[in-house]
């Protein structure tokens, strides 16, 4: 076992926290002191690990100074992360403990197309890395969060309810290139940048689960903006499914949607009847001028009475939705996040949940609203980030590119 102990495994051991000094890798591990050092160099070398202050006053188990804490150096590299919508999206460069370092919004229109829009979306990640004052260099990935179903292997939309055109598109390739072509890193010797492309509401599950309830076994968020989805997290990984389409409940058909079109070109489902585009359409009705929901999150937070009164009833047929959704998973936590996520709709939600959810499901789970708000995404895609390129094989291998 012990010859098979990488760097990349000491790597892991070190991020984890499952070791912090050089007695606890030997211990671990059952390498040899010279081993172990020998392994952590290379982690110096790369600038991935960092010796900081002593472990405790005790002397170390070889006798002399007490053993330095071993530290995984999150300011070697940064991420750079992205959170498509429907009409705007938003940008970051985060470290790779999930901070975020500088940020932008902007409108992007999704309707534009794949070309387009990540052909733009690569320069303004390079504009906004340049103004943060970070070499393209310092880069080691790109997390992006889109509104639709991915194949994860691929990095590919699967038929995507609300992108019309992006089916099947090299989402992470055409991103790559235009983030290469607008940093100026286009050069043969030149290594593209690695890209993850996830589903925006499994980002956010991730996100949140991460920074809020690290020790929540079963985690489940469900997003209601443009349209609804939800992500899970399960013993601290994403759970797709078998393609990617998992968590997909705004295409579940209800009675209250009888008669009424979905985007996705069938009649009945949630997203139809309790969606932020739902709602927007209903205050269309009204008089009020609403044209998305995000227009509907703006209404909302000035207390309008009619928008209230539909997003609660909205929650109340999401929550009846939610009642399968909390018996089959019985989750620790389930989080109600995006546009139409305050106080109306999450009574709504509420209501009907512990309603009709069988009581055991419910009694030890917290019904929750966003911490990280408009950041849960990009923090999500962050971490995607970091827990795909430092496994201990990915690790081992990228050290090996590096020469170290």
């Amino acid at each position: 076992m012990a010859q098979q102990t990488s760097a990349g495994d000491l790597l892991q051991l070190v991020r984890t926290g499952s070791a912090t000094t050089r007695g606890d890798l030997q211990r671990v591990t059952g390498l040899s002191r010279a081993t172990v050092g020998q392994r952590l160099d290379r982690l110096f070398r790369a600038g991935w690990v960092r010796e900081g202050e002593a472990a405790s006053s005790a002397p170390s188990p070889q006798g002399g100074r007490p053993s330095l804490r071993l530290e995984f150096d999150d300011r070697h590299a940064v991420v750079l992360a992205a959170d498509l919508e429907t009409r705007h999206c938003r940008a970051a460069v985060l470290s790779l403990t999930g901070d975020v370092l500088a940020e932008t919004s902007r409108p992007l229109l999704l309707s534009e197309g794949p070309e387009h829009v990540l052909g733009a979306l690569g320069a303004r990640l390079a504009r906004l890395l340049k103004e943060a004052g970070l070499a393209p260099a310092s880069v080691c990935g790109i997390g992006l969060a889109v509104p639709g179903p991915v194949d994860s292997a691929s990095g590919t939309l699967v038929d995507p309810p609300i992108m019309p055109g992006w089916d099947g598109f090299d989402l992470s390739g055409r991103l790559a290139r235009a983030f290469a072509e607008a940093s100026g890193t286009t050069g043969a010797s030149a290594a593209p940048v690695p890209v993850l492309v996830e589903n925006d509401a499994n980002l956010m599950a991730y996100g949140e689960q991460r920074a809020g309830w690290p020790e929540c076994r079963a985690f489940a968020l469900v997003k209601v903006s443009t349209g609804i989805g939800a992500g899970v997290v399960v013993d601290g990984a994403v759970y797709r499914g078998v393609d990617g389409g998992a968590g997909d409940i705004g295409h579940i058909r209800v009675p209250a949607g009888e008669g009424l079109d979905c985007m996705c070109g069938a009649q009945g489902c949630l997203a139809a009847v309790a969606s932020g585009r739902a709602l927007a359409a209903r205050l269309r009705a009204l008089g009020v001028p609403a044209a998305s929901g995000s227009d509907v999150r703006a209404l909302l937070a000035e207390g309008h009475p009619e928008a209230a009164g539909l997003a609660r009833q909205a929650g109340r047929q999401v929550g009846e939705v939610l009642a399968t959704v909390v018996t089959l998973l019985n989750p620790g936590v389930l989080m109600i996040a995006g546009d139409l996520a305050g106080t109306p709709f999450l009574t709504g939600v509420r209501e009907l949940l512990y309603q009709r959810a069988l009581p055991r499901c419910t009694a030890h789970l917290d019904v929750v609203t966003s911490r990280l708000g408009d950041h849960a995404a990009l923090i999500g895609a962050a971490h995607l980030v970091v827990e795909h390129l430092y496994t201990p094989s990915r690790a081992e291998e990228r050290l090996t590119a590096l020469g170290v």
